[in-house]
């Protein structure tokens, strides 16, 4: 489904990204993993072309996307939850999931055809987090950190993502709640979701992953199978809480 490669990222002359390559299956659940500024939130920045990158090419489902705009993106179907959920914390829960479904209100969103209605959609989003039914008509910046994650990934999935990227879904949450937001992540790709994940719980990120990459100064140095890359004493030692 997704194709990346040989993508360079510079920021002035500071290469965040070296002549990285990944690709990710349809209904996969792809994690990338590695230390705090390795580059991983550069690379989903950069998928989503929310950066531009300096050379290297995006491939997704047979078309070169190098070039398109963070909104084409968007609209054909690669969608990002951003670090920091960046919601509108002055609009309600409800009125967010409104704006994630912005693209297939308006004509220049009618090309694509969707799968489901809005209001289904929508329904999904409260079948998902079902706290966030109660509260759809509460404004988005007194929810709770744990709420506003969900929300965060619920506006997503309004735009009827083919693949949704996500990074660092359970910063700073309790371990209830990041239980209940990465659950979502499983139920998802059970459901047939393609997943990329960049997440600060490790461990649990390469249990969930089919596969798995890990990430050092701004290249790949190990990709393997989730459960492989588990076990591997090098992730072991520099990533991993378990030695």
């Amino acid at each position: 489904m997704l194709k990346v490669e040989n993508l360079d990222v510079c920021y002035g002359s500071l290469k965040t990204l070296d002549a990285v390559s990944i690709h990710v299956e349809e209904r996969e659940l792809v994690s990338v993993i590695g230390a705090n500024g390795a580059g991983k939130s550069t690379l989903l920045n950069t998928i989503a072309h929310i950066i531009q990158p300096r050379k290297g090419t995006i491939n997704f489902n047979g078309q070169d996307v190098t070039h398109v705009t963070a909104p084409q993106m968007t609209k054909i179907g690669i969608t990002l939850v951003p670090e920091g959920r960046q919601l509108f914390g002055t609009l309600t829960v409800l009125e967010n999931l409104e704006i994630g479904a912005y693209l297939r209100y308006y004509p220049w969103g009618s090309e694509k055809k969707a799968s489901r209605t809005i209001a289904e959609d929508m329904e999904r989003v409260y079948d998902l987090f079902p706290v966030l039914r109660g509260k759809r008509k509460q404004y988005a910046g007194t929810l709770s950190g744990g709420e506003q994650q969900m929300l965060a990934i619920g506006r997503a999935l309004m735009s009827e993502p083919k693949l949704l990227m996500a990074d660092e879904p359970s910063l700073g949450l309790s371990p209830i709640m990041k239980s209940t937001v990465l659950g979502a992540f499983g139920r998802l790709r059970e459901e047939g979701l393609t997943i990329l994940l960049v997440e600060q719980d490790m461990e649990t990120s390469l249990k969930m992953a089919v596969r798995a990459y890990v990430m050092e100064n701004g290249r790949f140095v190990l990709e393997g199978r989730g459960a492989e890359l588990l076990e591997n004493n090098e992730v072991k030692q520099h990533y991993l809480a378990t030695k």
